[in-house]
């Protein structure tokens, strides 16, 4: 399988969920910063342009990181990042979304529409002017993340068991933290939750090459 990778969170997602479960993957880089993933080439592939996208040996693409991450775990079922139970698989979904609705999605435009302006405004309709309600919005779900973990004593998002949940979070917060949206450090429990995600071999493994020159996490 090939994975169109790049700098950035999503591509780090993939990549540090297939190191869990000990999966290669074949890594052809695209470069974002250029715009490179809207090019006829790429986009012949991936109509939508995003990063990263999985190639697999009859030639057909999958997008989208959870999407990706789901059949990852569906070719390779352990370790289990999903759930090895309909309860457990429907946990993580829960959790994986309420991430991407009040965390994810809302820092993530606010990075594109703030710090990552000068980048994506060519590239996706962009709202400057909001910039700072999604930071906030974004915030605002982190705090009630914090609440509910501390409330409940978890090492990680779904109680005691590392899951898909996790790495959404860990990737896109670990490299925003780079870019003007560090985590608070007043937010104890996903403070250490952090930590506890960032010691792991994954962790290391799945940065990017050039992400440390360019003051980025990814």
């Amino acid at each position: 399988m090939k994975l169109y990778d790049s700098l950035g969170p999503n591509p780090r997602l993939v990549r540090m969920f297939a190191a869990e479960k000990g999966i290669d993957l074949e890594l052809i880089a695209v470069d974002l910063p250029s715009g490179e993933n809207r090019r006829p080439d790429y986009l012949a592939r991936n109509p939508y342009g995003q990063l990263p996208a999985l190639e697999l040996d009859d030639g057909s693409v999958i997008a989208e990181t959870t999407a990706i991450c789901e059949y990852l775990e569906e070719v390779q079922p352990q370790p289990s990042l999903v759930g090895e139970s309909a309860r457990e698989r429907a946990e993580t979904r829960m959790w994986t979304r309420r991430i991407e609705q009040t965390i994810t999605a809302p820092m993530s435009d606010g990075f594109r529409f703030g710090e990552g302006l000068a980048m994506f405004e060519g590239r996706m309709r962009t709202l400057p002017q909001a910039a700072d309600d999604l930071k906030a919005i974004g915030r605002e779900g982190l705090e009630k993340l914090d609440d509910l973990m501390a409330a409940s004593g978890s090492d990680y998002v779904c109680g005691d068991r590392f899951s898909l949940a996790d790495l959404v979070l860990y990737a896109l917060t670990d490299f925003l933290r780079g870019v003007g949206q560090p985590i608070d450090p007043s937010l104890e429990a996903i403070s250490c939750w952090r930590e506890r995600v960032g010691s792991r071999e994954s962790a290391g493994t799945s940065l990017h090459p050039a992400a440390q020159t360019l003051g980025m996490r990814g």
